[in-house]
């Protein structure tokens, strides 16, 4: 009878562990939902504490952004409702928003992998 309660109350014990995430697991989860909501609003820094980083992170989004209306080439008209690209001059300047926002994305898609490998080694 004893052997029998042992049994149940180790059974439940591995049911509860199975059933329910680890911290770690739900820290890892909730850190790739935010990134990949707020990654633009830098959510995911602010979440993680890093105040400066996520203002940072805002002004460097809103930068790109804002550069490619203000940095758009120039030369495009519209001659009997079709684009004209006989005097089409682009602006040399849009490469740098334009690289800019490539290492962006490459520190988020690396953050999202550094999260899902942290997921996974979670400890038993």
């Amino acid at each position: 009878m004893a052997q029998q309660q042992k049994f149940s109350y180790v059974h439940s014990e591995y049911i509860q562990k199975t059933k329910m995430l680890r911290k770690q697991e739900k820290n890892a989860i909730t850190r790739g939902i935010i990134l990949a909501i707020g990654w633009g609003w830098g959510l995911d820094r602010f979440y993680e504490g890093d105040k400066k980083g996520g203002i940072l992170s805002i002004l460097g989004w809103g930068i790109i952004f804002t550069s490619f209306l203000f940095l758009k080439c120039s030369g495009v008209e519209y001659v009997d409702g079709v684009k004209d690209y006989s005097n089409y001059s682009p602006n040399p300047l849009i490469v740098l928003p334009l690289i800019a926002g490539l290492y962006g994305i490459y520190l988020i898609i690396r953050k999202s992998f550094r999260l899902a490998k942290q997921f996974e080694n979670a400890d038993d």
